[in-house]
């Protein structure tokens, strides 16, 4: 019915950069909030940022000044923008979306996720 696609990890040595895009698509009527949560291993999945649909955003402390997240709602795209990573950062990161399909009914979705690994 959805779907999120997320693309963009890699591999990245401490202090770089990487940018994170997960588009949806499918029977979309409308996207309330986007996020991004993340998990390493023998971890919880754990939340990273958000944003709702007036661009109102939340961070985890742990990454508060170093990402930002944004969203393009022409593109039923949510990005997050990773300055400054730390080896610490390296997870598997999923994105969700809070969508309101075209039949009406809320669905919270989830996408596949894309490995961000940074090390030296």
């Amino acid at each position: 019915q959805v779907q999120l696609v997320e693309s963009g990890g890699g591999l990245v040595e401490p202090g770089g950069s990487l940018r994170l895009s997960c588009a949806a698509s499918g029977s979309i009527y409308s996207i309330n909030y986007m996020g991004w949560y993340r998990q390493a291993p023998g971890k919880q999945r754990e939340l990273v940022a958000t944003i709702s649909s007036g661009g109102s955003t939340n961070y985890a402390a742990s990454v508060k000044g170093r990402f930002t997240i944004s969203r393009d709602n022409a593109k039923n795209t949510v990005y997050l923008q990773m300055n400054s990573l730390k080896p610490e950062d390296t997870a598997v990161y999923s994105c969700n979306a809070g969508i309101v399909t075209t039949s009406g009914r809320f669905l919270g979705s989830w996408g596949q996720g894309t490995q961000v690994t940074v090390s030296s």
